[in-house]
């Protein structure tokens, strides 16, 4: 791509400044890359080489996930978009740049029905009104697309005439679910749920493993990347078939699903009982037998297999963007697998778990960047740690 249709295309966007969701929207996609390298090779080159970043060719509309926050100016205007940086002030957006193009004409479709059908739109305020977010999900491979409306009562006004006019608009939808959420809180989705039309999922291939995608879980925003991500993660692991492995923070199973095809057992580890739900399906989608999955803090876990003298070759970590703390880093220490492969989020946070994991007996192999965000400050990091066996 050109660095001139770069900057082009950047400067369609009316309202980068108010949204401060695209950090970098001023700079080209080649000064994206350039800039990410840089923050990645300041805060871990102590630790070894790092390799040239892996970017995007084609780096618009890559979010497969899009959320639309409803509401009203003061002039009465029914309005969607997302969220002014630090703020709950909505930022009226009709398209995004970094946003799957499908889902935004769903999202405006949505919008234009709440006034025709003169529904309600939720009040922070007041905590009243109908209509509070809309969440739509894609498989980008599949091409199926899931619409969530978060709503703020379970009633649902004219629903099915409303259901009946989103599907003659978009016959391509393939379930529409609504979500309950009456409580003052920044948490998009509430507890309560009911399949309006469809499955109540949508499945999608990834590295040539389908996953099944409910409203509540969780899965890469960008798969294009996500390829490169954890393709770049299980050939780190060097597996041969014979290789216990772990997979922490392990969600609905990606990673070690895909891990698994060339591993001996991999085990996955993870808090959130819904996920690991997800994840048990997703394995029994794929004929996979050789994993298994349990709801367990994954430090506690490591140290009952240390108790037990079990082992464990290798172990996949993939924390949230806060990283992972000394209990967590400690048990895997305890537990001292041949090799981690630590994927991050948050290169800051990475910094200090390598810092720790180096003092206790890990060499850093690889580090590999990839641009899952383009026009975004973000950038994850696959690394490769081996144990240090000179300690």
């Amino acid at each position: 791509m050109s660095q001139n249709k770069t900057q082009k295309q950047t400067r369609l966007c009316p309202v980068s400044r108010k949204c401060g969701g695209c950090q970098l929207m001023n700079m080209s996609y080649e000064e994206q890359l350039r800039f990410k390298q840089a923050k990645v090779k300041k805060l871990l080159s102590g630790f070894h080489k790092v390799l040239p970043i892996r970017g995007m060719d084609d780096p618009f509309h890559y979010r497969n996930k899009v959320q639309a926050a409803f509401g009203r100016t003061r002039g009465g205007e029914i309005i969607s978009g997302v969220y002014q940086s630090s703020t709950h002030n909505i930022v009226k957006t009709d398209s995004c740049l970094i946003e799957d193009k499908k889902a935004d004409e769903i999202i405006l479709t949505v919008r234009k029905l709440v006034k025709s059908f003169k529904l309600t739109v939720y009040d922070e305020r007041n905590g009243r009104g109908f209509l509070r977010h809309v969440l739509v999900k894609r498989g980008f491979t599949t091409g199926e697309i899931m619409v969530v409306l978060v709503t703020g009562t379970t009633a649902f006004p004219s629903k099915n005439a409303f259901l009946n006019k989103l599907l003659e608009s978009h016959p391509e939808i393939t379930t529409i679910v609504q979500n309950i959420n009456n409580k003052y809180t920044s948490m998009v989705l509430g507890e309560g749920e009911t399949v309006l039309f469809g499955k109540g999922y949508i499945e999608d291939v990834l590295c040539g493993c389908r996953f099944r995608i409910s409203p509540k879980s969780f899965y890469q925003i960008n798969p294009v990347q996500t390829e490169i991500l954890y393709g770049k993660a299980v050939e780190y692991a060097q597996l041969t078939g014979k290789e216990r492995v772990i997979d922490a923070y392990c969600g609905i199973g990606t990673i070690g699903i895909i891990a698994s095809k060339g591993a001996g057992e991999v085990i996955g580890c993870e808090l959130n009982p819904d996920a690991v739900r997800d994840a048990k399906i997703n394995a029994k989608i794929n004929g996979i037998e050789n994993i298994g999955f349990y709801c367990a803090d994954a430090g506690e876990f490591m140290l009952g297999m240390k108790e037990q003298g079990e082992k464990c070759d290798i172990l996949f970590m993939d924390p949230p963007r806060a990283g992972s703390d000394k209990k967590f880093l400690s048990s895997a220490v305890t537990l001292s697998p041949e090799r981690i492969v630590y994927i991050s989020c948050n290169p800051e946070t990475q910094q200090r778990d390598l810092y720790y994991l180096v003092k206790n007996g890990y060499k850093v192999k690889k580090i590999q960047p990839v641009d899952m965000f383009p026009f975004t400050a973000h950038v994850e990091t696959v690394v490769l740690m081996c144990r240090d066996v000179k300690k």
